[in-house]
This record gives structure tokens, C-alpha cells and sequence, in this order.
């Protein structure tokens, strides 16, 4: 098992949650021969990591690539800081992968995790998408620029929800948009919703006015007409669906891009040949159509990478979360 890494710090109920999740999985391990995989998911059914792990489950299950069947576990706790242990608590476990994000980068330094993204084995990323702003339908920002103007004249006063903790991506696009237009962002009223259905709830209950989340899961509160997106993250508009005729930030006049993405670990300690074999598996999901149909489906980015270039980005991604939560005074 990889080191501690030992500088973040530690609340004491979450600190007790995470021992007793990574205690109970300690030496589980199915055996060298079993075809039987474990999907590790850290959030709640519904939620982003849960819409990625699934469908590359089902892709995979659909076309018997991995000659077995794949069980999907939903460890929900601490915004992905307690699935997190519990993977690096399977150490050797050659059976075992769980779902990863920037949600979940940005949970292991927020909710003071021992063990972070790079302490696991990289498999593969999946995808990007960007994100999205998100007001009720009878908010009184119409724009983008309304929105700003109002912001900038009182940050504190508009109340900013996303669906991660601090460092995970519905924080990171709030705060980076903040510091592009001019706001500084240790005056952003952030609050933390457990995914996108109390996110969702706290916009249509008027308790924040702006959501800041990918979008995927807000697909039918949009189509309902009960959310408005005033724009999206990405270089370019979704390419159809109720999104397409949303504009990006570029589009106006505010220079950012912001992406984020999803993929795949598994536990640390497993073998190079079983490392290089679960690669294989989603090199060959990455290539099937039914893979392809999920992509476009969600109006996710193909943007996939596996192992050693895979842990080079998540290399990145934690100096990223890390370096931006010292900037803001969070670590």
C-alpha cells in the first residue's frame, strides 16, 4: 500500500468514516482466476460518476469483453474521499476499479483523505464535458452578462451551488470563471450539494440562485423548461439536443474553457500483466459502436487515455486542485 501522504487536514467524523469503509475492504480480493469485476462508483445513483461507470459497464457486459460479469457498488461519503480509501484499501485487489473525476481529486484534499488519485493504478479516462450554469426558469438573470454584472456588484450576495466539494469541478469552474471576470474568488458564496439532485432542488427551492454542474444529469429539469443554462464550458455549443442552442462562455466575450472528465483506477499493487489486461478491456469498449452511442448520447468529449499517459494526467489534475485550494486558502 502506497504511503500517507499525511499534510491535509483532517475533520474527525469524516476521518472515522473513512477508516472504518477502508478497514472493512483490507484484503478483499476475489482471486487471480475470477472474470468477476467490482465497479467501485463514488456518488449516488444518478449522479456523473454513476451515468459514466454504468455505461461503460453495460458497453462492456453487452459485448462479454471482460468474460465475466462486472458487479456496480455506489460508495457514497465524504463527495468520493471515502471510495477513494476503500480502493487503496483493496491494495492487490486485481478485480476491483472504481469511477474517478476531478470531483473526486478535489474530495481527497477538501475532506483531508490520506490517499489521493495518484496513489492508485491508472486504467483509463474516459471523457470530458464541460460544465454549465444553471439558474431556475424565472431567475432574473436572462444572460450570461446579467448574471456578471449582478455578481460582480456584490459577490457575496449571490449564492453559488455546485454538486462537488471544494477542488472538484463544479468548485474549480465557479472560482476560475470568478477570477476571468474579475471577481476575486475567495469573495464567492460557494455551497456544496451532494450531487445533482440536491442541486437541483436547491435551485427550483430558491435557496442559491446559480447551479454550476455538467449537465447531463439536468437534461430533464432543461427540458421541462424548469432550468435555464445561461451557457457552457466547452470550445464549442453541444452538437444537438436541448443544449444546442446554448452558448459557450467564448461565444460571450468571456475567455474560458473548461473541461471536465471521468475514468477509470484500479486498486495499487496489482500486477503489470493484470494492469495491461484491464486496459485492454476499455481499449475495447473505447472502440465499440455501443461506446460511441454512449458518447453522443450524453454529449460527452471522446476523450480517452490509459495508463502511464493516463497517470501523467492525473498527475496534473492533483497539482492543478491542489495549487488552487492553497491559492484560495483551503489547504
Amino acid at each position: 500500500m502506497p504511503p500517507k501522504r499525511g499534510r491535509r487536514r483532517i475533520t474527525a467524523t469524516v476521518c472515522a468514516l473513512v477508516v472504518a469503509t477502508a478497514s472493512a475492504a483490507c484484503g478483499v480480493t476475489r482471486g487471480d482466476d475470477s472474470r468477476d469485476l467490482l465497479m467501485i462508483i463514488p456518488n449516488s445513483p444518478g449522479g456523473g460518476y454513476d451515468l459514466t461507470g454504468r455505461a461503460a459497464v453495460g458497453v462492456m457486459e453487452a459485448g462479454g469483453i471482460t468474460g465475466g460479469d462486472i458487479t456496480v457498488d455506489n460508495v457514497v461519503g465524504a463527495g468520493g474521499a471515502v471510495a477513494m480509501t476503500s480502493l487503496i484499501g483493496r491494495a492487490g485487489d486485481e478485480n476491483t476499479l472504481m469511477t474517478v473525476g476531478l470531483g473526486v481529486v478535489g474530495s481527497t484534499y477538501s475532506f483531508g483523505s490520506e490517499y489521493g488519485v495518484t496513489d492508485a493504478t491508472p486504467i483509463a479516462q474516459l471523457m470530458s464535458e464541460p460544465e454549465g450554469i444553471l439558474v431556475p426558469a424565472d431567475s432574473p438573470f436572462a444572460t450570461l452578462d446579467d448574471l456578471v454584472a449582478a455578481w460582480k456588484a456584490d459577490p457575496g450576495e449571490i449564492a453559488i451551488g455546485g454538486g462537488s466539494s471544494p477542488g472538484g469541478p463544479d468548485h474549480l469552474f465557479p472560482m476560475q470563471l470568478a477570477d476571468t471576470v474579475g471577481i476575486d474568488p475567495n469573495d464567492v458564496n460557494y455551497v456544496v450539494y451532494d450531487g445533482g439532485g440536491p442541486l437541483t432542488s436547491a435551485l427550483l427551492g430558491k435557496k442559491i440562485q446559480v447551479g454550476f454542474s455538467g449537465l447531463s444529469e439536468f437534461e430533464g429539469s432543461i427540458r421541462s423548461g424548469d432550468l435555464r443554462v445561461l451557457g457552457v464550458s466547452g470550445e464549442e455549443r453541444y452538437p444537438a439536443g436541448p443544449l444546442a442552442d446554448v452558448p459557450t462562455l467564448t461565444e460571450q466575450d468571456v475567455d474560458l474553457v473548461f473541461l471536465n472528465w471521468r475514468g477509470v483506477l484500479a486498486p495499487p499493487d496489482i500486477s503489470d500483466e493484470r494492469a495491461a489486461a484491464l486496459i485492454g478491456y476499455f481499449e475495447e469498449m473505447h472502440q465499440s459502436p455501443g461506446w460511441a452511442e454512449e458518447v453522443e448520447a450524453n454529449g460527452w468529449t471522446d476523450d480517452f487515455r490509459t495508463g502511464d499517459e493516463f497517470g501523467a494526467f492525473l498527475a496534473e489534475q492533483d497539482t492543478r486542485v491542489s495549487d488552487t485550494l492553497d491559492d484560495l486558502g483551503l489547504l
